[in-house]
């Protein structure tokens, strides 16, 4: 289980203020960065990654000590959301720095059978770092379409694409290889897949029997992106397909952890991390490359929510959306540090283009804001985050707190205040001690309804 909120903080700024120290030392952060580079961005994306999954969020149970590693050379954000609490309204989130309602994706997941998809309208990071001569690629999960022009992804300005159209628990499944300009879309076999239903191949009906080796064919695939575009920038998402369930680690993991299979794959994950770390490291480019670590929204079944409610797909409340996130970038990042300060997928995109030295996309109405002041000292920024179920506004988070309105309570006249900073399981309703809060947290509220509302009719 994960720590609460004020243990990890004060565990966290301890190293964070020694890493502070080190820095003042050496001149500060911004000198140790070369002048003049162009930053890399690599997003290294979990699929339902729960907020207390994990070693730097309290985790004692399954091993990480790659990621405990980047969170003393980086920054854990302990109030990043999602753009979502499902997979595929938060991929397009983070992709376009837009809440999924805008794109027509909000409504739920995209199933094997539907030929929906992110409208190629859409402006995704990697169409945003184009003019700054970004090389980008992703590899793994996709989730936003497979069918017409939603596919493959270079359709969206990657350069390369290696992986899945959605997720592992779909038939049929295969691995896509697709490069920008090449007509021809590769295809192999994905090793636990089996035509018509979830087995895992013939004679194995037993996925507890069975390794699979896709997370590692993604790690090698990025790595060779990496290697080979050392020289230029580039922009690069990992889209991992695990824990997500089922879950089948790969047989090196298989039995390791002390809490069954789902821990197996996180251990995965966490080796995975640590051996990309070390391909930035040893090709010189640490301290010219921004790594973030997180997920696409929270656990589903099993995994750990740490002391947050709820789960994905649920509500209003944090377990769905608030995701881990450690932010790495030796010299640019204070090593050691912990920060409260909200933040979102949807800011990916602006943070992005401002580091890069481009212009957001025009014409283009983003959601997400720049971040970089977060990411390099903790600022919290003056803003709120609208929370989704489905399409519908649902809640609003500021710093201090997050007003939720749920059917049927509404008709009672029941509203729901928590102050997350020092209730961060949302258990104790303050409404009636705050009505100064409650006045303007309604507002955000009814605000954000008549800003999306329109959007959702027409979709309907």
């Amino acid at each position: 289980m994960a720590t609460n909120a004020t243990s990890l903080s004060r565990r966290s700024l301890l190293g964070g203020a020694a890493g502070l120290a080190l820095m003042a030392s050496t001149g500060g952060l911004a000198a140790i960065a070369r002048a003049g580079k162009k930053p890399n961005f690599i997003v290294i994306l979990c699929d339902d990654l729960g907020y207390g999954d994990t070693g730097p969020f309290g985790n004692t149970r399954v091993r990480t000590p790659n990621l405990d590693r980047m969170a003393r050379e980086g920054a854990v954000l302990s109030s990043y959301y999602a753009p979502a609490n499902l997979c595929t309204p938060s991929r397009a989130g983070l992709l376009t720095g837009r809440y999924p309602v805008r794109t027509g994706l909000a409504r739920a997941v995209i199933q094997a059978a539907e030929k929906r998809g992110l409208p190629r309208s859409e402006v995704t990071i990697a169409q945003a770092l184009k003019p700054a001569g970004y090389a980008s690629a992703l590899f793994g999960k996709w989730h936003l379409g497979h069918t017409g022009d939603y596919w493959p992804p270079t359709n969206y300005g990657f350069d390369r694409f290696y992986g899945i159209p959605y997720s592992h628990d779909m038939v049929p499944l295969a691995i896509f290889d697709a490069k920008a300009g090449v007509a021809e879309v590769k295809q192999e076999p994905v090793d636990f897949a089996y035509p018509g239903a979830f087995k895992v191949k013939p004679g194995v009906d037993d996925v507890a029997n069975y390794t699979s080796s896709l997370e590692e064919k993604l790690y090698d695939q990025a790595a060779g992106f990496i290697e080979a575009n050392k020289d230029r920038p580039f922009y690069l998402e990992l889209a991992l397909t695990t824990p997500h369930l089922p879950e089948i680690p790969s047989k090196d993991f298989k039995g390791r952890s002390k809490v069954g299979p789902y821990g197996d794959t996180v251990e995965e994950i966490d080796s995975i991390v640590g051996k990309l770390l070390d391909t930035v490291r040893r090709l010189g480019l640490e301290q010219d490359t921004l790594v973030l670590f997180t997920s696409d929204n929270g656990p589903w079944y099993w995994g750990s929510v740490g002391p947050l409610r709820d789960r994905k797909g649920g509500a209003a409340y944090d377990g769905g959306y608030r995701v881990p996130m450690i932010a790495w970038r030796p010299g640019w990042i204070h090593a050691g540090a912990h920060y409260d300060a909200l933040c979102s997928g949807i800011d990916l995109l602006p943070t992005f283009c401002k580091l890069a030295g481009v212009a957001p996309p025009a014409g283009v109405t983003l959601d997400g804001i720049d971040i970089t002041a977060t990411l390099r000292n903790g600022t919290a920024l003056d803003r709120e985050v609208v929370l989704f179920q489905g399409p519908e506004v649902v809640g609003i988070r500021t710093q201090k707190w997050k007003y939720i309105r749920l059917a049927p309570y509404p008709l009672f006249g029941y509203d729901e205040l928590y102050d997350v900073q020092n209730d961060i399981g949302e258990s104790y309703n303050l409404a009636a001690l705050h009505p100064d809060v409650l006045k303007d947290m309604r507002e955000r509220f009814d605000r954000a309804k008549a800003t999306f509302q329109p959007m959702v009719k027409m979709q309907s």
